[in-house]
């Protein structure tokens, strides 16, 4: 689940998924490898917010919709 954030600071935007504590570092790790984009916080599960420059927010929405898309596979049922 993502949320839209509003301005956090002047000239920072923000986005909030929650996920399980064993899906946190899939985000971290999905997040950091867009080098200088954005910055997560949060610990271990729960809310995790990521934040980016205001001008970088497009790219921010890029990585949500990866996020989005990693945290439906690993959470989908699998076939057996």
């Amino acid at each position: 689940m993502v949320a839209r954030g509003v301005f956090l600071g002047p000239g920072l935007v923000v986005r909030t998924f929650v996920v399980p504590a064993q899906q946190a570092l899939l985000v971290k790790g999905l997040v950091e490898a867009h080098e200088g984009v954005a910055s997560v916080f949060g610990e271990r599960g729960g809310p995790l917010v990521l934040a980016a420059p205001a001008d970088r927010e497009a790219e921010l929405d890029d990585i949500c919709g990866s996020v989005a898309e990693l945290l439906a596979s690993v959470s989908a049922p699998s076939a057996t």
